[in-house]
């Protein structure tokens, strides 16, 4: 080899070690205290929805992401099975067509709706909340009280193009919109990152922060009244957010959505 070319090898190598294949964690990051939530084949560290009984068919492992289902048999998020307190929390995802998903941290409670009928959907959750169904249900629908950092396709799903910036990418769903619109084209894999000490937020997408926020902030309180209703328990959880521990979710909401890369760091 070329004494140049080799000097360029050698210097280039340390650089090299900065970056790593898909769902792998650099020795910098793991010295750094990051701690790979998927390994890119099984569902360690996470809650496998096929090994609940009955068995779950909203995620599954594929082409080394964990990937939203549409139209599952049972509707649920993705539990991770430890709970978090303060944490950075990284990971790549992409969304299909028109599709619509998410990430949920802060997560208060979860229940399935008992198929009681209501006029709006807030009111099926609240009946439900009220009227837990006995047992998990072979077929059905869950709901996550949570802060959701939000993942949809801006353009043509129908909730991000008629509701606005609040319920577009990387908003806190419902309360804060982002400051701006970093999402690549459909079908392209964004990065995400989520910073949460104490009630103080970050959304950051794709390497700029677009969002920060308090969750004990006045707007908080005003979206929960206005969407629960001002005796909701959905509303007193988000509001007085009485765990500080808590798993996160990524969310199925009927359509597909892939996510990979994912890694968590506590914070002190």
């Amino acid at each position: 080899m070329h004494p140049m070319r080799s000097a360029l090898l050698i210097a280039a190598l340390p650089i090299a070690g900065l970056w790593a294949a898909d769902n792998q964690l650099t020795p910098r990051e793991t010295a750094a205290g990051w701690t790979l939530l998927f390994n890119g084949s099984d569902f360690s560290h996470w809650e496998d929805p096929a090994r609940k009984s009955p068995a779950g068919d909203s995620f599954v492992v594929a082409d080394g992401c964990l990937k939203a289902v549409a139209h599952a048999r049972i509707v649920e998020d993705l539990f991770s099975a430890e709970d978090y307190g303060d944490f950075e929390l990284e990971w790549d995802w992409k969304i299909s067509p028109g599709g619509n998903s998410g990430l949920k941290y802060r997560i208060q409670d979860r229940v399935f709706l008992n198929g009681q009928l209501a006029p709006r959907f807030e009111d099926m959750v609240n009946q439900a909340l009220a009227n837990r169904p006995a047992g998990r249900p072979s077929r059905g629908n869950e709901y996550v009280v949570g802060f959701e950092y939000q993942i949809t396709d801006n353009l043509r799903n129908s909730d991000a193009a008629h509701a606005g910036p609040r319920h577009q990418t990387a908003a806190l769903y419902d309360i804060f919109p982002p400051i701006a619109d970093r999402t690549l084209p459909v079908g392209e894999f964004n990065h995400s990152r989520l910073v949460v000490r104490a009630k103080h937020v970050e959304h950051w997408l794709n390497g700029q922060k677009v969002l920060e926020a308090d969750l004990d902030a006045p707007e908080v309180e005003r979206s929960m009244t206005k969407r629960w209703g001002e005796n909701s328990r959905v509303r007193e959880l988000l509001v007085k957010q009485p765990r500080a521990r808590c798993p996160i979710s990524l969310q199925n909401h009927g359509d597909e959505a892939w996510f990979k890369n994912i890694k968590i760091r506590p914070l002190n």
